[in-house]
């Protein structure tokens, strides 16, 4: 495993918060956020994915599959322990907190930051090479000397199990009704930022508020709009945990 690429698993309090990491990254990327949820208390799941933190290799014998297992599992242990439940991801992991919240009608509220359900310059890619791998897509930060632990090339097979898991979240939004809080970056590089719109037209939730981040790329969790992000998390968390 990569060092800094570790799961972070720590009980707190009955208010679970379920952090998912992106595709071809590590729970790195996540790691202040998971830091200052269990700073005020909460019991934090940030699995690492499978097939990521390890080899570009492994993660080509991984797919969609896989990754929803690393986070229903994350989900299982958090429901063991917590009787309030939050899910939140950063592109693919905001894909698969859609997916989650799809699912388990149980979840309070989810947030996606740069979430992914349609992005037609992979179907590009695909199309254009014959290759198992192609550029790394990690990293994609406006801050400078902030680097995303990720990998350095793609798998084309790990691609394409990414495009079927967001055509089956995209197509299933409408099944999502807790409180939702959508992040979207002005300058995205790697997700569109129509992504986040569309998921926050799409989403049947009575509370939704989408949030535009100007000072950030795509990996916003490690960039200039790192503490809004934590801090309007926060006061989501408090909101919805309250009024249940």
């Amino acid at each position: 495993m990569m060092n800094g690429a570790e799961p972070i698993f720590v009980e707190g309090n009955e208010v679970g918060i379920l952090v998912s990491h992106g595709f071809t990254g590590t729970p790195q990327s996540m790691k202040p956020l998971a830091d200052a949820y269990l700073k005020t208390g909460y019991t934090v799941a940030c699995p690492r994915l499978e097939g990521h933190g390890t080899t570009p290799e492994d993660m080509e014998v991984s797919n969609k599959d896989d990754w929803i297992q690393s986070v229903e599992t994350a989900y299982q242990w958090l429901n063991e322990r917590c009787s309030i439940i939050f899910v939140v991801g950063l592109s693919m992991g905001g894909t698969l907190a859609l997916y989650l919240a799809e699912k388990y009608k149980k979840i309070n509220g989810v947030i996606s930051i740069n979430g992914a359900v349609d992005i037609p310059d992979m179907e590009n890619v695909m199309e254009s090479t014959k290759d198992r791998f192609v550029a790394a897509i990690g990293s994609d930060i406006k801050k400078e000397d902030v680097e995303e632990l990720a990998y350095d090339k793609t798998p084309i097979n790990a691609i394409r199990s990414l495009m079927a898991l967001m055509k089956e979240v995209h197509e299933g939004l409408a099944d999502i009704h807790c409180p939702a809080l959508i992040f979207v970056s002005e300058e995205d590089h790697v997700v569109p930022p129509d992504n986040s719109e569309t998921i926050f037209d799409s989403v049947f939730s009575e509370h939704k508020e989408l949030v535009r981040l100007e000072n950030s790329y795509h990996v916003a969790t490690l960039d200039n709009d790192q503490d809004l992000i934590i801090e309007r998390s926060l006061e989501f968390f408090q909101m919805y945990a309250k009024t249940l």
